[in-house]
This record gives C-alpha cells, structure tokens and sequence, in this order.
C-alpha cells in the first residue's frame, strides 16, 4: 500500500514537471513583438531621440525579458545620456542572459572607463579577447578607449574627492 502511494505520487510529479517544461520557450526565441520594439528602440537611438528609444526599448523588456539585444541597446542609451551606472546595470542584466555577449562587455568596458574604472575595464577587454577568438572590433574599440583614458571629466572628479577632508 505504502509503494503504490509513493509510485503513484512520483508519477504525478513528473506528469506535472514535464508538462511545465514543455510549455517554456527555448531562450533562443525571443517574442516577435519584443523584436518589434527592440528595431523602434534602436532607430530612435540613431535619431538621437533617446528618451524615445529608453521607452521603446523598456517595452521590448517587458515583452519579453529575455530580449539580450534589448538590453545592450539600453545601455548604450544610458551611456550616451552619461549615466554610466545605469548602463553598466543593463550591460550586466544582457550578461546574465549569455555572459560571452561581446557588445554587453564591450559596452560595459566603455561604461566603467568613463566611470575612471580603467582596472575593471581591462578585466573586461581581457574577457573580450578571449571571447573574439578572431578579429573583434568591439576589443579594438575597448583597447583605444583605454589607451586614450577616462575622460578629464572623471579625473577631475576624481581628484576633487581625494581633497575632501574625512569626517
């Protein structure tokens, strides 16, 4: 009596998980309408109308969340807007999706270097080449943007908190 209890609930599991299963989408395919919102997001951002493109973008997310390309895009938004901080939250969220993304990391090195994190920016274009096992333009842009520096803006910043006194 006690085994046809335990077999009958193992069976009712398993009905139960493999029919969940199934119904998922495969993470490769993302909701044509998020795709949608994603292509008016991008032109907007080329028209310079970024606020435009922020809300088309955040709608392909709600869409869909799993739309990796939506988030790059979103943080090149954020980036070109100068916050940084919020771009490199994007570029981390596409990262989750699929951590070898050569544009979230690239994106996220440009981000941290304008934020004067120019260490965390060489972790990043060291995963980069790793990645782009060939020629990667994103590695080269990364690579020069190092090389020039974080913005005077940044350094300024930067020097100007190091002569504030501790409290």
């Amino acid at each position: 009596m006690r085994i046809s209890l335990v077999a009958t609930a193992a069976a009712l599991t398993l009905a139960s998980v493999s029919t969940a299963l199934h119904s998922q989408k495969p993470d490769d395919q993302i909701d044509a309408r998020s795709l949608e919102w994603l292509a008016k997001g991008k032109a907007a951002s080329v028209a310079g109308k970024l606020e435009e493109a922020t809300g088309d973008l955040e709608t392909a997310l709600a869409v869909d969340p799993r739309n990796r390309g939506a988030f790059v895009v979103l943080g090149d938004v954020a980036h070109k807007q100068g916050l940084n901080g919020k771009a490199i939250r994007h570029y981390r969220d596409a990262m989750l999706l699929d951590p070898n993304d050569p544009a979230a990391i690239a994106g996220e090195g440009q981000a941290l270097l304008a934020k004067g994190a120019v260490k965390q920016a060489n972790v990043d274009l060291a995963k980069l080449k790793k990645v782009c096992k060939g020629a990667c333009p994103e590695a080269q842009q990364l690579a020069a943007a190092i090389a020039k520096g974080p913005p005077a803006t940044t350094l300024a910043q930067q020097a100007g908190s190091d002569d504030k006194p501790v409290d």
